[in-house]
């Protein structure tokens, strides 16, 4: 602002001096708007289908989470993006799908191994959707104009990568013993003390035909001579068990 006793000397030569300066930053040109965006997008969907195509679908064979990662990883990214462009704020943005993902995955128990890569997605659409991959160079001088930063760039594909190793070695055959855990209802409950713990894993080997790791005793209905029984054992390689803790037909849902 102008100091009320320097009017007196304030001419038009000042005022005009004074807007100039004043008026607006620097804005990036309609090209570099869309090569920003069309950088991020297609990064973000890169990384995201690597992700997913080579290491969570490989394994868990689940089409609905497919699509389900790859759709909200773009709209993840675009909303970031837009929202970012606006000035609104990201916790604003992180909070609306917050709200999103309350309202629909409550109502269904998601794994653990899926709820990670929903997380991993989500952050990894935050990181290329919001790294300054563009600088404003001359912003002192008389011609501001917006540069693809090469730096910013490089760490954002960097941090990408980054994530794809841990996950590749992660999820490496040669690291991992794959375990899963099939939910039994067991009808010889005489078994389940544990002093024929032996036999109820045998029993358990010759009915259901795989090599047991280990057994956990549930819900005991003695009215029906019955039990819950959860039973670890390790997957061969490619295997997958997806549906092993269902119990009713109505939770199954084709894949």
């Amino acid at each position: 602002m102008i100091p009320l006793q320097d009017l007196g000397d304030y001419t038009l030569a000042d005022e005009e001096l004074f807007d100039v300066q004043s008026i607006t930053d620097a804005m990036m040109t309609t090209p570099q708007s869309l090569a920003e965006l069309a950088i991020r997008f297609l990064l973000n969907l890169v990384v995201c289908w690597i992700l997913v195509q080579f290491f969570y679908y490989r394994k868990s064979r689940r089409r609905d989470y497919y699509f389900t990662f790859m759709v909200f990883s773009s709209a993840m990214l675009m909303l970031l993006y837009v929202m970012g462009n606006v000035e609104v704020g990201v916790g604003l943005t992180l909070g609306l799908f917050a709200i999103f993902g309350v309202i629909r995955y409550r109502t269904e128990t998601v794994p653990i191994r899926e709820m990670t890569y929903l997380f991993v997605i989500i952050a990894l659409a935050a990181v290329n959707g919001l790294a300054p991959i563009y600088k404003l160079v001359g912003a002192t001088g008389s011609d501001p104009h917006y540069e693809l930063n090469l730096g910013v760039t490089g760490v954002t594909v960097l941090s990408n990568l980054l994530v794809i190793c841990l996950i590749w070695v992660l999820e490496s055959e040669r690291l991992l013993k794959h375990t899963s855990a099939k939910l039994v209802l067991y009808d010889r409950i005489e078994l389940i003390v544990p002093e024929r713990r032996a036999e109820l894993i045998a029993d358990l080997e010759k009915r259901t035909g795989l090599k047991v790791d280990g057994v956990e005793i549930g819900h005991v209905d003695f009215l029906r001579d019955a039990a819950f029984i959860k039973v670890y054992y390790t997957l061969e390689k490619g295997q997958s068990a997806s549906i092993d803790t269902l119990t009713k037909a109505r939770d199954f849902v084709e894949q």
